[in-house]
C-alpha cells in the first residue's frame, strides 16, 4: 500500500491511497466466503461454491464492492498510523480509481488536529481572591448543624420568612388546569427559593386555611415558559427550633466534647472549602490565560458537532420542541439568533480548550492509571446517583468511555500548567495550590458542616 498525506489547512487533510489488489487477495477471499453463504448455487452445498462458479452466477460487481467496503476502512486507518495523523471525526472518502485486477485508490479528506504553540507555563500569571474567613460565615455553618438537629412546632400566626408549611398547589394556563403542577401536602421552608417565582410573596402573610393566587412563568412541563395562575393553600405553619449552641449540643451533633472544639472543626473545614473554592478560580484563571495566550485554528467540522450537542441537549429539554425553545428564550429576553451565537462561541471554546490541553498532555507524555480512571468514574457516579458498574456500563453503551479517559488526561495536562503558573491572592501573596491536587479522596472534607452530625 502507497499513501500520501496533503496539508489543505491547518486542521485538514487528504490522505491519498493506492492498494494493489495482490495486497486484496485476503479480502476476496472473505468475499467470496460471506457470498457463497448468501446464495444457493445448484449442485453445491452453501459455502462451498468455488469463487469462478460465483462469479458466473452473481457477476463480478457485487464481489468487488464487498472487497472495496471492507478494505477502505482498514487501509484508511493503516494510512493514518503510517502518516502518523491526528484525525478528528469521521473521513470524507472518495474512490478515486478501481481497475479489477490491477488497483484500488481513494481519497479521504479529514480534519485533524492543528500544530499548536503553547507559552511557556511559567509565563502565566494570574490573581485570585484572598481566602478570608469570619465568624458570621463560622456562626452560618453551626446554625445549619443545629438546623439539623431542630424540631418544628405549629403555630397560630400568619406565615413568616424562614417557617415551614405544608401546602397545596394548582395552576392553570389559559383557564385549563396543569395536571402535572397539582400536588397536595407539600412541605416547603419559606423564603429558601427552592420552588417557583413569586410563591414566597404569597405564602409570607397566610394563615392555615387561606389560599393566594399569583402569576408566575412556568420552568418545566408541557407548558415551560408559560404564564400560569397558581393557587397555593396553606395548609399548617410551624416553625423551627434550634437546640442550644453549648456543650451539651456540641456532644449531641460530634465527637467533641465542648462548643468551643466544635466551633474550631468548622472553622477549620470551612477554611479548607475556601482554599479549594480558591484554587478552583485559580485553575480557571490560568485556563483562562492559557486560551488568550494561544492561537488555535478550529476544525470546522469539530466546532460544528460541538454546536449541535448543545443544541440537542438544549431542545431536549423542551421535549424537542423547537417552538417551546423560541417561547422560552422570549421569555428570557433572548432571541433565537443570540442563543445560537452563544452556542457557537461555547462551543468554539470548548473544542479549543480539549486541543490545546491535548496537545499539552502529548508534550508532556501525561498518561492516565487505572487508579485515577476508576476515581473519576466513582466520582461521576456519586454525581448521578448510580453504582460505579451501572455508570461504567451506561458509559460503554454509549462510547463514552473514551470520552472520560480523554478528560481525565486533560485535566492532569491543566494541573501541569497551574502548577507552573505565578498565582497570587489580591494581598500580593503565592497561593499553594497543592490541596487542589490531592487525590479526591483526601479532600473528605468539602462540606463544611460535620459528617458525624448524621451518625
Amino acid at each position: 500500500m502507497k499513501s500520501t498525506v496533503e496539508h489543505l489547512s491547518p486542521t485538514r487533510v487528504r490522505i491519498n491511497v493506492e492498494v494493489s489488489f495482490d495486497e486484496l487477495r485476503p479480502n476476496f477471499d472473505r468475499a467470496y466466503r460471506k457470498i457463497a453463504n448468501q446464495v444457493r448455487i445448484p449442485g453445491f452445498r452453501p459455502g462451498k461454491a468455488p469463487a469462478r462458479v460465483i462469479e458466473q452466477r452473481i457477476g463480478r460487481a457485487p464481489i468487488l464492492d464487498e472487497v472495496v467496503n471492507e478494505a477502505i476502512p482498514a487501509k484508511y486507518s493503516e494510512a493514518v498510523t503510517e502518516g502518523e495523523v491526528r484525525v478528528l471525526g469521521r473521513p470524507e472518502i472518495e474512490v478515486t480509481k478501481l481497475e479489477d485486477r490491477e488497483t484500488l485508490e481513494f481519497t479521504a479528506e479529514v480534519d485533524v488536529r492543528p500544530d499548536i504553540a503553547v507559552p511557556a507555563f511559567g509565563e502565566l500569571a494570574v490573581t485570585v481572591d484572598d481566602v478570608e474567613l469570619t465568624d458570621d460565615e463560622v456562626d452560618e455553618q453551626l446554625d445549619e448543624l443545629r438546623a439539623r438537629f431542630g424540631t418544628l412546632t405549629g403555630v397560630d400566626r400568619p406565615a413568616e420568612n424562614g417557617d415551614f408549611v405544608s401546602i397545596d398547589l394548582s395552576a392553570t394556563v389559559d383557564g385549563e388546569e396543569v395536571e402535572e403542577a397539582n400536588t397536595s401536602g407539600l412541605s416547603y421552608e419559606v423564603g429558601s427559593g427552592e420552588m417557583i417565582e413569586g410563591i414566597d410573596e404569597a405564602i409570607i402573610g397566610a394563615s392555615a386555611g387561606e389560599s393566594k393566587t399569583f402569576t408566575t412563568k412556568l420552568v418545566a412541563g408541557e407548558h415551560a415558559g408559560r404564564d400560569a395562575e397558581v393557587t397555593v393553600t396553606v395548609n399548617t405553619v410551624k416553625v423551627r427550633e434550634l437546640p442550644e449552641p453549648d456543650d451539651e449540643f456540641a456532644g449531641l451533633a460530634s465527637e467533641f466534647d465542648t462548643i468551643d472544639e466544635l466551633r474550631g472543626d468548622l472553622r477549620e473545614r470551612l477554611s479548607r472549602v475556601k482554599r479549594m473554592q480558591q484554587g478552583v478560580q485559580a485553575r480557571d484563571k490560568v485556563l483562562e490565560a492559557l486560551l488568550e495566550v494561544t492561537d488555535v485554528p478550529l476544525p470546522d467540522s469539530v466546532v460544528d458537532s460541538e454546536v449541535e450537542v448543545r443544541e440537542h441537549d438544549a431542545v431536549h429539554s423542551f421535549d424537542h420542541d423547537d417552538a417551546r425553545l423560541e417561547e422560552f428564550l422570549t421569555s428570557q429576553g433572548k432571541t433565537r439568533e443570540e442563543f445560537d451565537a452563544e452556542v457557537r462561541e461555547d462551543a468554539e471554546k470548548a473544542v479549543k480548550t480539549q486541543l490545546v490541553l491535548d496537545s499539552i498532555a502529548d508534550a508532556e507524555n501525561v498518561n492516565v492509571d487505572d487508579n485515577e480512571l476508576t476515581e473519576r468514574i466513582i466520582y461521576q457516579a456519586q454525581r448521578f446517583g448510580i453504582s460505579p458498574d451501572e455508570y461504567v456500563q451506561r458509559a460503554q453503551q454509549s462510547g463514552q468511555l473514551g470520552a472520560i479517559f480523554a478528560d481525565v488526561r486533560r485535566g492532569k495536562a491543566l494541573a501541569s500548567v497551574v502548577r507552573l503558573a505565578t498565582v497570587t491572592d489580591a494581598s500580593g501573596n503565592t497561593v499553594d495550590l497543592e490541596e487542589l491536587f490531592a487525590p479526591r479522596s483526601e479532600q473528605a472534607a468539602e462540606e463544611p458542616a460535620s459528617a458525624n452530625a448524621d451518625q
